[in-house]
């Protein structure tokens, strides 16, 4: 189970990728200046709004954690994770 702090952790990574990603496109494809800004506004905002829901959660305890579907375990399997 994550922790609070691992959570925020792992979203920043994830925003930090897509924004690596964003920038390589800017790099090599002409986009406007505008739309730029926009896009990583609302990532930002995004990014704020799942880390104040992610504060707000209930902490996950061992005895609410369900079992996953199966369709949902075959789907982990073929990511490679337990």
């Amino acid at each position: 189970m994550l922790t609070l702090d691992e959570a925020r952790e792992l979203i920043d990574r994830v925003f930090e990728e897509e924004a690596l990603a964003l920038g390589g496109m800017v790099a090599v494809h002409e986009l406007a200046d505008d739309l730029v800004w926009r896009l990583v506004r609302n990532m930002d905002v995004i990014r704020g709004r799942v880390l104040r829901d992610l504060k707000d959660r209930p902490a996950i305890t061992a005895e609410k954690m369900l079992t996953p579907h199966p369709a949902i375990e075959g789907f982990l399997s073929s990511l490679g994770r337990p």
